[in-house]
């Protein structure tokens, strides 16, 4: 018997988290010996608090994932170098190497799902841990049950993409064209292939399927991110405003990805 783990409305207050439910007062039993199957997913959780990290790792083996550990951003890239996870869960309070810089170094050579998971709630470091690459950004306090959500909602968004096999056409500047490609996950702007990563891609493609319509910040987020109640809106703003930097002619003034004000964003194909 694996012992109750319940990680409800917890804050950070220093180094580490609080918990308001709290961790069992007695330990279990060793754990060991669950009914973990081969086609189990593998989550490192990159956290260096021990209580936090040791109850989260409890807590997604019982939804079924096959978690790994690192206590430190540096323990972190040696995980990864070893063995590369299908997603990861990283704090961003680990010490020397804080977790936007294991976030940097993993993008420099895999697209696997990231979630941050943070006391920090300003929109500028929100902003920071996305352009680093996070996927999604998970503020404390925060229940097991949004973070498990959030993990099926990014497990749903890799797998296949059912797609009609038609190039679009975005922007048809006569020189170097705006054109995606949903079958083989591509955009290209003339003969480039732009670098984006998933969740931009899938926001582009979004919003290319209902061209000329205004699509809210909210049903965005549950396109998606597939959120649904848990949703912050700050992320859609800030993918946005990273997709505008890869597919427009001139970012600082968008004609593509267009901002209806009070009411969310628009593709205008050019």
């Amino acid at each position: 018997m694996r012992p109750s783990v319940v990680l409800r409305h917890c804050d950070r207050l220093g180094s580490g988290l609080r918990f308001h439910d709290g961790l069992p007062a007695a330990a279990g039993p060793a754990r060991g010996g669950g009914s973990m199957t081969a086609m189990a997913l593998r989550l490192l959780v990159v956290e260096d608090d021990d209580h936090i990290r040791t109850a989260l790792r409890w807590a997604l083996e019982d939804e079924g994932y096959d978690v790994a550990e690192a206590g430190s951003g540096e323990e972190a890239l040696q995980a990864v170098a070893v063995s590369a996870p299908d997603l990861m869960l990283v704090d961003l309070m680990l010490g020397s190497m804080d977790g936007v810089d294991v976030i940097r170094q993993v993008r420099r050579g895999l697209d696997l799902p990231i979630i941050v998971v943070s006391a920090r709630a300003d929109t500028s470091d929100i902003e920071t841990a996305l352009d680093a690459g996070a996927d999604d950004y998970v503020t404390n306090p925060f229940a097991v049950k949004e973070i498990t959500a959030r993990l099926r909602a990014l497990r749903r968004r890799v797998g296949p993409v059912t797609v009609e096999p038609e190039a679009v056409v975005l922007d048809r500047d006569p020189v170097a064209p705006l054109v995606l490609r949903e079958a083989s996950g591509t955009v290209h702007r003339g003969e480039e292939q732009l670098p984006l990563t998933l969740t931009e891609f899938r926001l582009l493609c979004e919003l290319a399927a209902a061209p000329g319509r205004v699509l809210s910040r909210q049903a965005l987020l549950e396109r998606v991110w597939q959120h649904g109640f848990f949703g912050d809106e700050r992320l859609v703003d800030v993918h946005v405003r990273r997709l505008r930097t890869k597919v427009e002619r001139d970012p600082g003034a968008p004609r593509v990805v267009v901002t209806v004000r009070g009411l969310g964003y628009r593709l205008d194909p050019q």
